[in-house]
């Protein structure tokens, strides 16, 4: 069995591009579990919580519950349900996997191959990240599901498939974002750097490249770290009109957080130059629909 191949193929709920990465985060979960308790299950009524919060934090806008993938998933031959009495999944019914004491793991024969061969934990891992989200929320989601992977990195042998072209085409899309908006971050104009080199800035995808967002400037940003990180949480945004919006869910109190973050609400992007590319209203329009938490603040009145 390729199970690099068989969990890359997971099988996902799809409704004009919306996002739906329930099993990928439940799998990452699960690998995160593995590796340390390798020998334990998921009891769902023990992992209910911790899985809604998955979705709650890194799933698309809208709140579905965590009994979905923990039942689906199993059709995708990488994970098994029993209950109590021994049976198999009970459904997708919150109350009857409480009651009969449903409880997932990974198939024995994935197990299996995760003892015999340690760098594949690292591999599955980072190609669900690669799959489903951008790498500024990588190691997030890595802390989130409880993965080392650090201790998953030093098991692995070479790079993972594609890296070296990902890599490549995360540069010249850099360069290009570089140039376009004049090494400044389109958000906040911050502009470092250390001699020649720009330190701290990013070439931001909008709608985000596992979902078919295209590596060119109408699709890209120049942002700061932290603007690209808060921007692919979906604390920040833009409206139809490429204004900045903030979510109405953000809490900041102190000034940092207000200059940093409610004081954009509202304002026009800065750049692209003249001559360049603006961001498509079709990338904006992903970005609002699959990240964007909740409703935009209103601007306040000067």
């Amino acid at each position: 069995m390729d199970w690099v191949e068989q969990v890359g193929r997971l099988r996902q709920w799809v409704n004009a591009g919306e996002r739906a990465p329930h099993k990928p985060l439940l799998m990452l979960y699960a690998l995160g579990w593995f590796q340390r308790e390798p020998g334990q299950g998921l009891r769902y009524s023990d992992v209910e919580g911790d899985l809604a919060e998955l979705l709650r934090d890194y799933g698309p806008p809208r709140r579905t519950s965590p009994a979905y993938p923990f039942h689906h998933l199993v059709s995708d031959g990488v994970w098994e349900v029993r209950t109590d009495d021994g049976a198999g999944s009970p459904g997708t019914g919150v109350r009857v996997l409480r009651a009969r004491g449903a409880e997932g793991r990974l198939v024995p024969e994935l197990r299996a191959a995760l003892g015999a061969d340690p760098a594949l934990l690292g591999r599955l891992a980072h190609l669900l990240l690669d799959l489903h989200f951008p790498p500024s929320l990588h190691p997030d989601i890595a802390a989130a599901v409880g993965l080392d992977l650090d201790l998953a990195d030093g098991a692995r042998r070479g790079p993972a498939p594609a890296a070296a072209e990902a890599r490549r085409r995360a540069a010249e899309l850099r360069g290009q974002v570089l140039v376009a908006y004049e090494y400044r971050c389109a958000f906040c104009g911050f502009d470092g750097s250390i001699g020649r080199v720009p330190v701290g800035l990013e070439a931001a995808h909008v709608q985000w490249w596992a979902f078919q967002g295209p590596d060119d400037l109408s699709n890209a940003l120049c942002l700061c770290s932290l603007h690209h990180k808060l921007f692919d949480r979906g604390v920040l945004g833009l409206d139809s009109g490429r204004r900045i919006t903030v979510s109405r869910e953000f809490v900041g109190r102190g000034d940092a957080a207000r200059s940093q973050v409610l004081d954009l609400t509202g304002r026009p992007l800065l750049g692209p130059q003249n001559g360049s590319t603006h961001v498509a209203p079709e990338h904006v329009r992903w970005h609002t629909e699959q990240v964007f938490r909740g409703e935009a603040r209103v601007p306040e009145r000067v």
